[in-house]
């Protein structure tokens, strides 16, 4: 719902600032007062197509905005969840300008976006009737999906599209497997290669790190004996100078010696011996293990050859043992699937064939529930129709299913159908698109009819009518007042009129009007209320506004749709 309007500097329009509230709000006022101007500003604000004419003269930027009440509106909520736009309190600002230089600019919650992202917003919060521009039902594209909702299966609709899309991408990967045969068929050819050659090694995490630590040893055997020789000869065999045991024997004595003077040095040949059988434990150890050192040509060369396997097989499928390995692992379950592919082929197609009909009859289904509400929608909009001055018009909702290929019908993310609302306005036209209507007062009508009968439904807070009493008077004018009055109990309508029938009906009724004052005119909106709407409506009943009779009437008009007040 539209709350809140400003104008600035638009056409005639100099400052404009209303509050809007529910109902049926009527606009009316002299021919050329600038009711159409208010109309237009509204439809720039909802992503119309403007230009630099629409700027005041002398002005160098138009502006509009609107603040909308969309805490009602799923549909609207969610438009701007996906674009990250966060409602304050429910409600979310709208604003547009253009400049004198031919710049627009367009913000929905101070967030700059596209002028068409402003207008796939507009439709879902607003219907303007009466031109041809900003009308969901115009919209063929819309129809399928007011249709649905009309008949109550919208969340039934959005089921099968998950349905179809699944079913959409089992086919594309099962073509995409039976076109890649060749492909396949070579995969599996390197995969058996790799996987047999990388069998044949034999590999061991772990090895590699063993077998360059054996490497180390063989390939300097000779530097290895000859250290851990000399490293023995130190500790244990006597020389020029003596060996480290025989010297630690002999410091071993002298301490025995002087601790039989000092008791205090015991500790210290206590730990003298400590070394000294511990150093000749090192000399026994050495002793065995150049014992037990062995040299082998035949083993260096041996394993060698082993590393330069592994190199090689690490340069082709891995930086390490382990990931060859990996690599091995998974190549194998890679050639199990594909070789299970054929056996799979078939249970893969027998599924998707089943999908097929399944979602075949579900969307044949979703016909027969669109063609039964068709035919009642139908039913329900000529009715209406009859009653505002198009007696012999015929509106038709085409449910048509999409072309067939090979006598099944091609079925697509909604379903079979394509469905568009037609009218026949006379006896002997052929039914036509709404957009294709010539009249704009016949276009409001159905319009009007159509929303009257959708309202239960439609989650559009805010209709505009700018031309649904045209060409119209008398019991038709009652009736559109009647059918205006109605849906204003349940959506925010505002509505251009000339006919006091109508505007009598109104909850909020505006008066627009031109001032000018040092030779500028501007056009102003003035609320009625009072004895001050009962002259309105006597202007609009005789031309008169003060002569009492006319007065009179109007008062007895108001009195009797429940809209007049004293004061």
């Amino acid at each position: 719902m539209l709350e809140e309007l400003s104008v600035r500097d638009f056409a005639l329009i100099e400052r404009l600032a209303v509050s809007l509230s529910g109902g049926l709000t009527i606009l009316t006022g002299e021919t050329g007062a600038g009711k159409s101007l208010l109309v237009g500003a509204i439809g720039f604000l909802l992503g119309g197509k403007a230009d630099t004419g629409v700027i005041r003269a002398g002005a160098e930027e138009a502006v509009v905005s609107g603040v909308f009440d969309v805490s009602h509106n799923a549909d609207a909520r969610a438009w701007l969840e996906t674009r990250g736009i966060e409602p304050e309190d429910g409600r979310v600002l709208v604003r547009r300008g253009i400049k004198a230089s031919g710049r627009g600019s367009v913000f929905i919650q101070n967030q700059p976006v596209l002028r068409a992202d402003l207008a796939a917003l507009a439709a879902l919060l607003v219907d303007l009737h009466g031109q041809h521009e900003q009308q969901s039902l115009l919209a063929s594209d819309n129809h399928r999906r007011i249709l649905d909702r009309y008949a109550g299966i919208e969340e039934e609709t959005t089921a099968f599209g998950a349905r179809f899309a699944e079913l959409a991408a089992r086919r594309r990967a099962f073509e995409s497997a039976l076109a890649s045969e060749k492909e396949r068929a070579r995969e599996m050819e390197v995969l058996r290669y790799a996987i047999d050659e990388i069998a044949r090694a034999k590999l061991r995490r772990g090895e590699e790190a063993e077998l360059e630590a054996e490497e180390r040893l063989l390939s300097q055997h000779e530097k290895l004996f000859a250290a851990v020789q000399d490293a023995h000869e130190a500790l244990a065999y006597s020389g020029e100078t003596g060996s480290v045991l025989s010297a630690l024997r002999r410091g071993r004595a002298a301490l025995d010696a002087a601790q039989g003077i000092d008791a205090n040095l015991a500790e210290l040949a206590r730990r003298a011996d400590d070394a000294y059988y511990e150093l000749e434990d090192i000399a026994d150890s050495l002793r065995n293990y150049a014992g037990s050192l062995r040299y082998s040509p035949e083993r260096l060369e041996e394993i060698e050859s082993r590393l330069a396997e592994l190199h090689r097989l690490k340069k082709k499928y891995g930086g390490s043992v382990e990931e060859v390995l990996t690599r091995f692992e998974e190549d194998t379950e890679r050639l199990a699937r594909l070789e299970t592919w054929e056996e799979d082929k078939e249970g893969l197609a027998a599924d998707i064939a089943t999908r097929e009909a399944e979602v075949l009859a579900a969307a044949l289904e979703l016909s027969r529930k669109r063609t039964d509400a068709a035919r009642s929608l139908e039913g329900r909009v000529e009715a209406i129709l009859h009653t505002l001055g198009m007696p012999r018009a015929r509106f038709m909702v085409r449910v048509a299913r999409k072309e067939p290929e090979g006598g099944k019908p091609i079925v697509g993310p909604q379903g079979v159908d394509e469905v568009e609302f037609l009218i026949a306005p006379n006896p002997g036209e052929a039914a036509r698109p709404l957009a294709r209507i010539a009249s704009g007062g016949e276009l409001s009508r159905v319009a009007l009819a159509a929303k009257t009968v959708l309202a239960e439904c439609d989650t559009v807070g805010t209709l505009i009518f700018d031309e649904v009493d045209a060409g119209i008077g008398g019991e038709v004018a009652v009736a559109v007042g009647e059918h205006l009055a109605a849906l204003g109990r349940r959506r925010q309508v505002l509505c251009i009129t000339h006919l006091a029938s109508i505007a009598a009906r109104a909850d909020n009724h505006y008066r627009v009007e031109k001032d000018v004052a040092e030779g500028r005119t501007s056009t102003r909106l003035t609320r009625m209320d009072g004895r001050a709407r009962a002259e309105e409506i006597a202007r609009m009943l005789a031309g008169d506004p003060e002569e009492e009779a006319s007065v009179a009437h109007a008062t007895e008009l108001l009195r009797k749709y429940g809209n007049w007040w004293d004061g």
